[in-house]
């Protein structure tokens, strides 16, 4: 959970009023410094303090790389997705699972027990 706007502002502003250190101003509001210093640095940059969106993205494997290769290898277990895509078995399954594609193999045909007397 992140600091409200109010503290970042506060922090801000004291730091720039006053003319006192990050550290010291850390010190003063509770915060580590280097916080602090990105929220000044965003201050200036932006004149906004509030939180940054966050930037959430497939790390390894596209998304639509993923349904490709599904579609053209459907019987490729999770270890060959793996291995083609460079990541783990933990990765694909997650992957999968938010593409909402299951890997249900069908059962094995058995041949019918004769019996014989």
């Amino acid at each position: 959970m992140g600091y409200s706007v109010d503290l970042r502002t506060r922090a801000v502003r004291y730091c720039l009023e006053s003319g006192a250190t990050c550290a010291d101003t850390a010190k003063i509001f509770g915060v580590g410094r280097s916080t602090v210093q990105s929220w000044r640095q965003q201050f200036e940059e932006t004149g906004d303090l509030s939180d940054k969106p966050l930037n959430r993205s497939f790390k390894k494997i596209d998304p639509d790389k993923l349904r490709a290769y599904v579609k053209d290898h459907p019987d490729a277990t999770q270890q060959e997705i793996a291995d083609e895509f460079g990541c783990c078995n933990q990765a694909v399954s997650k992957a999968l699972k938010r593409l909402n594609i299951t890997r249900k193999k069908k059962r094995a045909a058995t041949k019918s027990k004769i019996r014989r007397k």
